[in-house]
């Protein structure tokens, strides 16, 4: 994956500042810093639903072990 350096950055924000103009440039900043909060959050949301759903699965296994276990010391037993 690509390194972006300090020296790519000023070349971006001088290309976009004779682009946008100096007035518009901090408009479009605000934007794109609140479109990166909302991607953000929506991929912690996605994540949280993600590792509670495999949790549950852990605990679904885990529960069948045991069901399993208990099933073979009472055969054991007998």
């Amino acid at each position: 994956m690509p390194q972006i350096g300090w020296l790519e950055i000023l070349a971006i924000v001088i290309i976009a500042i004779l682009v946008l103009g100096p007035k518009e440039f901090p408009i479009a900043l605000k934007k794109i810093g609140s479109y990166f909060g909302k991607l953000k959050n929506t991929l912690s949301s996605f994540q949280r639903e993600l590792n509670s759903v495999t949790d549950k699965i852990d605990i679904e296994k885990d529960i069948e072990s045991q069901k399993e276990n208990n099933q073979k010391n009472i055969k054991n037993d007998e």
